[in-house]
């Protein structure tokens, strides 16, 4: 028997003294009530309080079709009441085929099976696993190393932490699974090669891949992890033809391309996948959060047909799998969200108005501590600066105290959910659900004005 609980009243004394938040540090709420969300509509959210919010981060980079879709909740319950779960553990149900199936009609090139798993970083786990397995059976077993870029994040599992390359999110779990090695990424706002030629930093930055391929050689690598934009940073698109040398790259050396789509794949840059933006086809697609809009959890690794051939043939059989993979109402709700992508053209909504998203944020670089606006679709990182000439970043005293001790809690009073973070330099995020208009993006960029403004004074 545990000790006794006395119960309170109180929601946010009980989420302190009971619910493990993620990524949080919990002493924050001794003495501070814990926001506490409980409804949303369309693009906004409500707390206990009745305060609304604008949601301009769709919860997690998820909440693609807006906030109380009827016709999701109804999907939910009517599969419920049909089939409320069986796993495909040997087995298969009529929603995880039917998914299946549409999710390899949309995916470029031969990606035509999928394997599902209950979130992103079991995808990127799972695309892991099959790597090094695919190429143990194509008669390649040395090939086991994967490359992916710094300041990049690929999830919390230990091999898709391993390839994420954000050395504090680590230290504490370490050793990791070996194996795992970093390129620079994309950030060209700091590039310190070619940073004022888009074309040739993207060359130079692509061929830092083949050169740690070369470096470890080739008959060790299985798979390089790369996101179409990156999103620890803030946002950092490819630079123009960085994608096709990549695709080049791993076919010389045949090493498996995995386009990590866990936050760009259902719309979040106007197109079902994030490969399709850029025009590259990848080996395997990882993705999870927007394809049920968040109204339930699913996620899945798309793999072409040329990786899965040898799993198809005799005894191989790939040794791993989730509980919960392709859960029949997750599929089901799945179904739903993509039919409101369909019906309602939210991949063109978001192709039609990304501009107008990008100029509205563009306005705040008339600000000293705005130094960068990028990103692409509707997912964009506004980077800090103390200098906007020597684009000097903050101190890590200055990050504590700017991001974390005023930033964060200022906008979400002011009526904004976002991301205040310092994973590489400091940067805001914004990324609101697919159906936002202008006055989503007016109403962004007033609040972060003011409060930006406000946090110039404290630097």
């Amino acid at each position: 028997m545990g000790n006794a609980i006395t119960v309170s009243k109180d929601p946010s004394k009980n989420a302190h003294d009971h619910l493990w938040m993620h990524f949080t540090r919990m002493s924050s709420y001794q003495q501070a009530p814990v926001p506490t969300i409980v409804r949303g509509e369309g693009t906004h959210i409500y707390d206990t309080n009745g305060k609304r919010y604008l949601d301009g981060l769709a919860g997690l980079f998820v909440v693609q079709a807006g906030h109380g879709r009827t016709e999701l909740a109804e999907a939910a319950n009517k599969q419920a009441q049909d089939l409320g779960f069986f796993p495909i553990w040997s087995y298969a149900h009529p929603k995880a085929v039917e998914l299946a199936e549409r999710l390899a009609h949309h995916a470029p090139g031969d990606l035509n099976k999928v394997f599902f798993t209950t979130g992103g970083g079991e995808a990127v786990e799972t695309a892991w696993k099959l790597a090094k397995q695919f190429h143990k059976l194509n008669g390649a077993p040395g090939k086991y190393k994967v490359i992916s870029r710094n300041v990049a994040y690929h999830g919390t599992p230990h091999g898709a932490l391993s390839i994420t390359g954000l050395p504090g999110l680590k230290a504490p779990f370490e050793p990791l699974v070996p194996g795992a090695h970093k390129v620079p990424n994309t950030n060209i706002y700091r590039a310190a090669a070619h940073g004022d030629d888009p074309e040739a930093f993207g060359r130079w930055a692509a061929d830092q891949i083949e050169q740690q391929i070369l470096f470890e050689g080739p008959e060790t690598v299985a798979a390089v992890f790369l996101e179409p934009v990156q999103n620890a940073g803030g946002c950092f698109p490819p630079p123009p033809g960085y994608f096709q040398r990549v695709r080049e790259i791993c076919d010389q050396y045949d090493v498996l391309l995995v386009s990590d789509e866990v936050i760009c794949a259902f719309g979040r840059l106007g197109t079902l996948f994030g490969c399709d933006k850029f025009g590259y086809v990848p080996d395997i697609i990882t993705c999870a959060k927007g394809m049920t809009s968040g109204y339930s959890p699913i996620g899945a690794a798309i793999i072409s047909d040329r990786i899965a051939e040898p799993f198809w043939k005799g005894d191989n059989t790939f040794l791993h799998g989730y509980t919960f993979g392709g859960h029949p109402v997750s599929a089901a709700v799945a179904l739903a969200n993509l039919d409101i992508f369909e019906r309602e053209g939210l991949n063109q909504h978001v192709l039609d108005n990304e501009g107008a998203f990008l100029a509205t944020l563009r306005r705040l670089l008339d600000l000293p501590i705005v130094g960068d606006v990028r990103g692409d679709g509707f997912f964009y990182g506004i980077e800090l600066v103390k200098d906007k000439a020597t684009k000097e970043t903050f101190t890590e005293e200055e990050s504590e105290r700017i991001l974390f001790g005023f930033l964060s809690k200022a906008l979400f009073d002011a009526g904004l959910y976002c991301r205040a973070d310092d994973r590489g330099d400091p940067v805001v995020q914004l990324a609101p659900p697919l159906i936002s208009d202008q006055s989503v993006f007016d109403e962004a960029e007033g609040i972060l004005r003011s409060v930006l403004t406000e946090a110039w004074t404290k630097l």
